[in-house]
Protein backbone atom coordinates (compact mmCIF):
# COMPACT_ATOMS: atom_id res chain seq x y z
CA UNK A 1 0.00 0.00 0.00
CA UNK A 2 2.86 2.40 0.81
CA UNK A 3 4.29 1.80 -2.67
CA UNK A 4 1.00 2.83 -4.25
CA UNK A 5 0.89 6.00 -2.17
CA UNK A 6 4.44 6.84 -3.24
CA UNK A 7 3.52 6.18 -6.87
CA UNK A 8 0.40 8.34 -6.57
CA UNK A 9 2.48 11.15 -5.05
CA UNK A 10 4.96 10.91 -7.93
CA UNK A 11 2.12 11.15 -10.46
CA UNK A 12 0.61 14.16 -8.77
CA UNK A 13 3.96 15.97 -8.72
CA UNK A 14 4.71 15.50 -12.44
CA UNK A 15 5.28 18.62 -14.49
CA UNK A 16 3.18 19.22 -17.60
CA UNK A 17 6.13 18.26 -19.79
CA UNK A 18 6.58 15.00 -17.88
CA UNK A 19 2.87 14.20 -18.20
CA UNK A 20 3.08 14.71 -21.96
CA UNK A 21 6.10 12.40 -22.13
CA UNK A 22 4.25 9.82 -20.03
CA UNK A 23 1.23 9.99 -22.37
CA UNK A 24 3.50 9.40 -25.36
CA UNK A 25 5.17 6.40 -23.70
CA UNK A 26 1.81 4.90 -22.69
CA UNK A 27 0.48 5.24 -26.22
CA UNK A 28 3.58 4.12 -28.13
CA UNK A 29 4.79 1.30 -25.93
CA UNK A 30 1.62 0.02 -24.26
CA UNK A 31 -1.17 0.98 -26.64
CA UNK A 32 -3.00 3.02 -24.00
CA UNK A 33 -4.74 6.02 -25.55
CA UNK A 34 -3.75 9.46 -24.17
CA UNK A 35 -7.36 10.18 -23.15
CA UNK A 36 -6.67 8.15 -20.02
CA UNK A 37 -3.50 10.16 -19.43
CA UNK A 38 -5.37 13.46 -19.78
CA UNK A 39 -6.95 12.87 -16.37
CA UNK A 40 -3.48 12.41 -14.96
CA UNK A 41 -2.34 15.59 -16.73
CA UNK A 42 -5.23 17.55 -15.28
CA UNK A 43 -4.46 16.32 -11.78
CA UNK A 44 -0.73 16.82 -12.21
CA UNK A 45 -1.16 20.26 -13.76
CA UNK A 46 -3.41 21.41 -10.95
CA UNK A 47 -0.98 20.15 -8.34
CA UNK A 48 1.98 21.72 -10.11
CA UNK A 49 0.45 25.14 -9.65
CA UNK A 50 -0.97 28.02 -11.60
CA UNK A 51 1.99 28.30 -13.97
CA UNK A 52 0.60 25.48 -16.12
CA UNK A 53 -2.57 27.41 -16.89
CA UNK A 54 -2.71 29.55 -19.98
CA UNK A 55 -3.78 33.15 -19.55
CA UNK A 56 -7.32 33.67 -20.84
CA UNK A 57 -8.04 37.26 -19.86
CA UNK A 58 -6.00 40.23 -20.96
CA UNK A 59 -5.88 43.95 -20.20
CA UNK A 60 -5.36 46.52 -22.96
CA UNK A 61 -3.22 49.33 -21.58
CA UNK A 62 -2.77 52.66 -23.33
CA UNK A 63 0.84 53.65 -22.64
CA UNK A 64 0.89 56.90 -24.64
CA UNK A 65 -1.37 58.75 -27.08
CA UNK A 66 1.39 59.34 -29.60
CA UNK A 67 1.38 62.09 -32.18
CA UNK A 68 -2.31 61.92 -33.09
CA UNK A 69 -3.96 62.43 -29.72
CA UNK A 70 -7.34 63.55 -31.13
CA UNK A 71 -7.67 60.40 -33.24
CA UNK A 72 -6.77 58.25 -30.25
CA UNK A 73 -9.33 60.03 -28.02
CA UNK A 74 -12.05 59.49 -30.65
CA UNK A 75 -11.13 55.83 -31.00
CA UNK A 76 -11.03 55.28 -27.21
CA UNK A 77 -14.49 56.90 -27.02
CA UNK A 78 -15.76 54.54 -29.70
CA UNK A 79 -14.16 51.41 -28.27
CA UNK A 80 -15.18 51.96 -24.67
CA UNK A 81 -18.56 53.65 -25.06
CA UNK A 82 -17.40 56.48 -22.80
CA UNK A 83 -18.24 60.11 -23.32
CA UNK A 84 -15.75 62.42 -25.00
CA UNK A 85 -14.62 63.95 -21.70
CA UNK A 86 -14.07 60.54 -20.06
CA UNK A 87 -12.22 59.20 -23.12
CA UNK A 88 -9.99 62.30 -23.15
CA UNK A 89 -9.32 61.77 -19.43
CA UNK A 90 -8.24 58.16 -20.06
CA UNK A 91 -5.87 59.26 -22.82
CA UNK A 92 -4.49 62.16 -20.79
CA UNK A 93 -3.88 59.89 -17.78
CA UNK A 94 -1.90 57.31 -19.78
CA UNK A 95 -0.77 54.73 -18.91
CA UNK A 96 -4.35 53.62 -18.30
CA UNK A 97 -6.45 50.54 -18.93
CA UNK A 98 -8.72 50.83 -21.93
CA UNK A 99 -10.36 47.43 -21.44
CA UNK A 100 -9.75 44.77 -18.81
CA UNK A 101 -10.44 41.04 -18.74
CA UNK A 102 -10.99 40.58 -22.48
CA UNK A 103 -10.17 37.58 -24.67
CA UNK A 104 -6.83 37.49 -26.45
CA UNK A 105 -8.38 38.00 -29.91
CA UNK A 106 -10.29 41.06 -28.75
CA UNK A 107 -7.21 42.45 -26.98
CA UNK A 108 -5.10 42.02 -30.13
CA UNK A 109 -7.79 43.70 -32.27
CA UNK A 110 -8.01 46.65 -29.87
CA UNK A 111 -4.23 46.98 -29.82
CA UNK A 112 -4.08 47.00 -33.61
CA UNK A 113 -6.78 49.66 -33.91
CA UNK A 114 -5.17 51.88 -31.30
CA UNK A 115 -1.72 51.52 -32.82
CA UNK A 116 -3.10 52.41 -36.26
CA UNK A 117 -4.47 55.59 -34.69
CA UNK A 118 -0.97 56.39 -33.42
CA UNK A 119 -1.16 55.20 -29.81
CA UNK A 120 1.41 53.16 -27.92
CA UNK A 121 -0.38 50.11 -26.47
CA UNK A 122 0.53 47.15 -24.27
CA UNK A 123 -1.36 43.93 -23.55
CA UNK A 124 -0.96 42.39 -20.08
Amino acid sequence: MADLKDFAEQLVNLTVKEVNELATILKDEYGIEPAAAVAVAAAGGAAAGEEAEAQTEFDVILKAAGGSKLAVVKLVKELTGLGLKEAKGLVDDAPSAIKEGVAKDEAEALKTQLEEAGAEVEIK
